[in-house]
């Protein structure tokens, strides 16, 4: 394989050197920032020898090369262009002229959720390998493994502490990240999310339930009482309060002598954002995700159908948009809210579909290219990482894309109406299973089924239908 010959190729298909802005690589893939898009000739791009796949999102002209071969192109790229290697961040930083505003504002919670999500999967396989030692009915008949084996028990319990620690503390989490983003102390970041989960305050589990007996303890401060009650699981108030903080200590560093920075700024902003999320950023935003929380929650309650086929269906698109991560924060949500999320379920098998369409077009097509793509993306897929099938594959030829959507918005009915609940986040593919408690396993199975099945049989009859006719 000529590297530089093919490096050669991909500068001209992409616009030429003058187009590319900025320029890196993950481990897959090149990934471009881009002065016109609409210079891409896709088709040219993709007979190249190296060339597995190309998409666009987030900004970013994503180029699929494979691992090992894609640190060879990139430097070749930088040889013959004289861009200069960068950071992931930079070359995200440059994309961003490219977003609308709806996609910076996605952008930015997927800025904040995505550094996160290893914790959250890892808590989700944790808490799915506490459940088969803990839930009865697995391995034996009305009973679990501890109680049949209770020199496990110790095992299982330290099990779930790891597991649920991503959770209990998920504020802290949130509030390093979106302090990051929002361009303030990381430190305070975590120090304000884990203020609001502090074990002084009323656990926000039991809210209600203080509420009603009456038992609700208050802060009275300048003749106002406000209440003492954290915000477990919660998403917004985290969010808004670490916007607030990274502004108030970015407004006071451009201010205070260095010489007083860190007797003035970090006091003074922790300060004034404790008290102001305790007082009125809490408060608010608590009432608004539970009023978002009931609604979707209604929704999915009267028309369970609608909901399953909407959400099952339209995930994939989604993906296309970005608009997928803003629903990491609704995820979270409803497990804090109701014990659990509907939607989270259906992603996983959302997933599963789109690699059962893609592994379906390594038997359908003799193009040792794309059987090479096909094979190695479904697997991907079926572990949760859907990009290079959809992008490389699925949406290349549209109907392996569709097959998909229809196996999973059937399944993703299915699960809904029969009410498949998921009280946390684990791997979108095949193990998704382990974090799905054992009471929704066999409904659960079913709607895998179904996207295995489907999508596979479907993307193969159409595949063998084009050839025959020709197309």
């Amino acid at each position: 394989m000529d590297i530089r010959k093919s490096t050669e190729q991909i500068i001209e298909a992409i616009g030429g050197k003058e187009n590319i802005s900025a320029a890196t690589h993950c481990v897959t893939r090149l990934r471009l920032a881009l002065h016109d898009e609409g210079k891409v000739d896709q088709d040219a791009l993709e007979k190249i020898d190296v060339v597995k796949g190309s998409f666009s999102t987030n900004g970013q002209y994503q180029i699929v090369i494979g691992n090992g071969t894609v640190n060879k192109v990139y430097k070749e790229m930088v040889t013959l262009t004289g861009i200069g290697e960068v950071s992931k961040d930079e070359v995200k930083k440059a994309a961003e002229k490219n977003l609308n505003p709806i996609q910076r504002a996605i952008k930015v919670l997927a800025d904040i959720f995505i550094p996160i999500l290893p914790a959250i999967v890892t808590a989700g396989l944790l808490m799915g390998i506490n459940n088969l030692l803990t839930n009865a009915g697995i391995f034996y008949d009305n009973a679990s493994v501890i109680q049949m084996h209770p020199q496990w028990a110790d095992l299982a319990n330290i099990i779930d502490l790891i597991a649920n620690t991503a959770f209990v503390f998920l504020p802290g989490l949130i509030g390093w990240s979106a302090a990051k983003r929002f361009g303030g102390s990381e430190l305070l970041g975590i120090v304000l999310g884990l203020m609001l989960v502090h074990p002084g305050l009323l656990n926000a589990w039991g809210y209600a339930e203080a509420q009603l007996e009456g038992e609700m303890e208050v802060w009275n401060l300048f003749g106002f009482e406000i209440d003492k009650v954290g915000y477990q699981g919660q998403v917004l108030p985290v969010l808004f309060a670490a916007f607030v903080l990274a502004k108030v200590e970015r407004f006071l560093a451009k201010r205070v002598p260095d010489s007083f920075h860190l007797l003035v700024v970090p006091p003074i902003t922790l300060l004034f954002t404790g008290f102001l999320t305790f007082i009125a950023i809490g408060p608010i935003t608590f009432t608004v995700g539970n009023f978002l929380t009931g609604g979707f929650v209604s929704l999915f309650e009267a028309v369970p159908f609608l909901g399953g086929l909407i959400y099952g269906g339209f995930y994939a698109p989604l993906v296309i948009t970005g608009m997928h991560h803003t629903f990491l924060a609704v995820d979270f949500q409803l497990i804090a809210t109701i014990g659990g999320t509907f939607l989270w379920p259906m992603v996983a098998l959302s997933n599963i579909a789109q690699g059962s369409a893609a592994f379906a077009m390594m038997f359908a097509t003799k193009d040792e290219k794309l059987k090479g793509l096909a094979l190695t993306s479904s697997i991907s897929a079926w572990l949760g990482i859907t990009e290079p099938a959809m992008f490389g594959v699925n949406l290349r030829y549209r109907y392996p894309f569709i097959a998909a959507m229809i196996g999973s918005a059937t399944a993703g009915i299915i699960i809904t109406i029969a009410g498949v609940l998921s009280p946390t986040i684990g791997v979108g593919g095949l193990p998704a299973f382990f974090s799905i408690p054992n009471e929704f396993w066999p409904i659960f199975f079913l709607g895998m089924g179904i996207v295995l099945v489907v999508p596979f049989t479907l993307t193969f009859i159409i595949a063998k239908f084009k050839k025959e006719k020709g197309s």
